[in-house]
């Protein structure tokens, strides 16, 4: 089994995952009417994404949120077609969702320099608009960021998710014995002995309704969309997010939890998923943990137990559970070797799918020849 190096890096402060802009095209230059002189056209305002970019260092070096291309140039006697206005590029991080004022998507961003043109330029003069240049297209645009990450850690409040991350790393996040300690997404990373990473998004917990935006709601399942895999993070010993609130086993929440997951995106149970039982530690864990087994072994036979509408269509399969303690440290190695496992094993099912469909194509081309 392959040995997990190192640490889980974390960046900490204001996380910011939606903004709001204005983005102008230039306007274009003015013609040369005696000459048949034709403007240059307004630049273009462009969305970029860059790999070590955030939507708040965006933010902070542009506190207007304000972009507006440049002016294309006039026609003149030395160079009757005008130069085109110099472009604006908006750099924002990977993994960005484009949408207008009426929630339209405009595109999306998923690797590093991939663009997306969001304000065109304005055309030069020329016979047909009277050498009268046209004005650049004005638009209101939001940035909306679905955290990619090869990981998403889901689980209810205070199930140890935090935790987790600082038995594996020098970081130090909020950890309390009340609910909602982590408020905001984090990113973070798995670094092997080979140098192979892995990045985890470490996300607030889920609340029964969250796909009705409950508690965070939307808010937390938007980032799950743009993981690879998850990896569920439940105690042992059940939950219970208040005194009014039903107390739920453990069994119990995996079931809630995937409910939640097929309200909200019934894609999002299509994603290889991974079973970290925390808090091993605590008084008779083992045996709870061979009930949970039994449980998630043969679960048509505990399904009576809920209510109709609190049951999935269909029930998760976890590719592997691995029980843990993120106070004595059980299990953590064994569940850092199964995520690479699991990745690995991704990628060479994508790799494969991916040889097939080129196969086909050139036997498709192959044939029509």
């Amino acid at each position: 089994m392959v040995r997990c190096g190192c640490a889980w890096l974390r960046k900490y402060g204001n996380f910011i995952d939606n903004l709001r802009i204005f983005a102008k095209g230039g306007s274009g230059g003015m013609g040369y009417p005696r000459l048949g002189g034709e403007g240059g056209r307004g630049g273009d305002v462009w969305v970029v994404a860059h790999k070590h970019m955030t939507l708040k260092q965006l933010k902070k070096k542009y506190p207007q949120k304000r972009f507006v291309a440049g002016v294309g140039a006039n026609s003149r006697v030395s160079a009757l077609k005008g130069s085109k206005g110099k472009d604006c590029e908006i750099p924002v991080p990977v993994g960005v969702s484009v949408t207008d004022e009426n929630g339209r998507v405009v595109g999306e961003l998923n690797k590093e320099e991939d663009r997306i043109l969001v304000a065109k330029g304005g055309l030069g003069g020329k016979l047909h608009t009277n050498f009268l240049p046209l004005k650049g297209q004005k638009r209101i645009i939001h940035l909306d960021l679905k955290v990619i990450a090869d990981v998403g850690l889901v689980g209810f409040p205070n199930a140890g998710k935090s935790s987790l991350l600082t038995r594996v790393s020098h970081a130090t996040p909020v950890i309390a014995d009340y609910a909602f300690t982590t408020l905001k997404p984090e990113l973070g990373k798995i670094i092997y002995n080979d140098f192979k990473q892995i990045s985890v998004a470490d996300l607030p917990g889920l609340i029964e309704g969250a796909h009705m935006n409950k508690g965070m709601g939307h808010k937390f399942l938007k980032h799950l969309e743009r993981t690879r895999q998850l990896l569920f993070v439940v105690d042992i010993s059940g939950f219970q997010l208040s005194s009014v609130t039903p107390y739920r086993t453990a069994f119990e929440t995996i079931v809630l939890l995937t409910k939640e997951l097929e309200l909200y995106k019934e894609e999002l149970q299509t994603k290889p998923a991974l079973l970290a039982v925390n808090k091993m530690d605590l008084p008779n864990a083992q045996v709870k943990l061979e009930k949970l087994m039994k449980q998630l072994q043969n679960p048509a036979d505990f399904l009576h137990l809920f209510e109709r509408s609190m049951l999935p269509e269909k029930a998760v399969e976890f590719q592997h559970i691995v029980p843990i303690s993120t106070v004595t440290g059980e299990g953590i190695e064994e569940l850092k070797s199964c995520v690479r496992k699991s990745l690995d094993q991704q990628d060479s099912k994508d790799s494969d799918a991916h040889h097939r469909k080129q196969l086909l194509r050139l036997q498709g081309s192959s044939g029509a020849s």
